[in-house]
């Protein structure tokens, strides 16, 4: 018999503006669905478009056990977006960011942590003076592309050796501010064959990743991916506690 702790299920906020014409919308629901058949688990899911966000109120996020940013950004409030995520890293709730909620999050770091508040993406600020986010030479719109894991964290861990993975963006960290990034506890965890930035995690966090990549994606084809698994399994535990 399951303990009363066992059987509370763990209730995540997809952060984004839901559009069923959006393959990552759909597969981010197909994978809470296979995890909850596949793991004899309880994810409990609940789409908060950004627009209902007020940056500074915690009231809608203190139910859930794990927030996950999700693609298909510019969101209709930005601003609402870098506050779930703020929200997510300062009171060390499980946080995943994969496509739009892996740039955003690296935006939400920059600003608040290293104080560089005029940094911007360029698909919100074409001229912006510090593009942190910017347009890729080489758009990764529906290719796929080899991550290789680049550290020995959480993501290395959960992730394993390289593998392809599947992507539908035009923007990623620009090289030119990687240096941001250095010898701070937000640490880059993924890279591409050409080097580009794919994976992001946060050092002292219990589970904060981003991805370039749409994990979400593999449970399209029935699977659900490690990443995936591991941020369900630690909103899991924080909602046993």
């Amino acid at each position: 018999m399951q303990s009363a702790n066992a059987m509370k299920p763990a209730r995540v906020a997809l952060i984004g503006d839901f559009n069923t014409s959006v393959l990552a919308h759909r597969a981010i629901n197909e994978s809470v669905a296979l995890y909850n058949s596949s793991f004899s688990q309880t994810i409990e899911s609940t789409w908060l478009g950004t627009d209902t966000i007020v940056p500074g109120d915690e009231t809608p996020f203190r139910a859930f056990h794990g927030v996950w940013c999700v693609p298909a950004s510019p969101y209709q409030n930005t601003a609402g977006a870098l506050w779930a995520i703020h929200y997510a890293r300062t009171r060390l709730v499980p946080f995943l960011g994969t496509c739009g909620g892996f740039q955003h999050a690296l935006l939400e770091f920059a600003r608040d942590v290293r104080g560089l508040t005029a940094a911007d993406h360029e698909e919100l600020q074409p001229g912006t003076s510090l593009p942190l986010i910017h347009r890729m030479s080489c758009a990764l719109v529906e290719k796929s592309q080899t991550v290789i894991p680049a550290g020995r964290g959480k993501f290395a861990a959960i992730y394993g050796a390289a593998h392809d993975e599947a992507y539908h963006c035009s923007f990623g960290l620009n090289p030119a501010f990687e240096h941001v990034f250095q010898k701070g506890p937000l640490e880059i965890a993924a890279r591409s064959e050409d080097g580009g930035v794919r994976a992001i995690e946060l050092r002292g966090h219990p589970f904060f990743i981003g991805t370039a990549f749409q994990p979400e994606r593999r449970a399209l084809n029935g699977d659900v991916h490690p990443v995936v698994q591991a941020f369900f399994a630690a909103a899991r535990t924080r909602a046993d506690v």
